[in-house]
């Protein structure tokens, strides 16, 4: 979704009331930082930083903290990403079990590069460390939906599927 500042600034003012009544008034209102910020990536897929003056005044915390909790949380974003996400876990027991050749696969034969977005920005790859599906490692994620025992032929699928959508 294209970023529109009424529709986030709307958007901000809801969630802040959302918290601070669920806080009630010896609340912090820094504390609805998160639940906003997870409400415009969820929105617009991203956060635009020109938002984030607006953010800070609202919440009557400085512009450093916006940034900081933004910058922190690896899954928070400041321009537009791909369409769909691929997450890779890329921890022990995943690793014994075949990602570093999944991850290696993705490169060399679909062009898709851990952590940066893809061309055609139809899919992106991103490590993470621990899904908490050792059991069926190797595992992913895909657009947030869990995967196991992963190859070659699931990663082929889904490069392919994505492909799809955007035709």
């Amino acid at each position: 979704m294209k970023w529109d500042d009424q529709k986030a600034s709307a958007l901000i003012d809801s969630v802040h009331a959302e918290v601070a009544a669920f806080l009630g008034p010896d609340g912090t209102t820094a504390s609805a930082l998160l639940p906003i910020l997870q409400a415009l990536q969820a929105n617009f897929g991203y956060i635009d930083t020109n938002i984030l003056p607006q953010i800070a005044e609202r919440l009557n915390i400085s512009k450093a903290e916006v940034h900081g909790a933004l910058s922190f949380y690896h899954d928070f974003r400041s321009q537009p990403g791909a369409r769909h996400k691929l997450k890779i876990c890329r921890a022990e027991a995943c690793q014994s079990m075949g990602c570093e050749d999944l991850v290696d696969y993705l490169a060399q034969h679909h062009g898709l590069i851990a952590d940066e977005s893809s061309a055609l920005g139809h899919l992106q790859i991103e490590n993470v460390y621990c899904l908490g599906n050792c059991g069926l490692a190797p595992a992913a994620l895909f657009d947030e939906r869990p995967m196991g025992r992963v190859d070659r032929q699931k990663i082929d699928a889904l490069v392919q599927q994505t492909r799809e959508i955007l035709s």
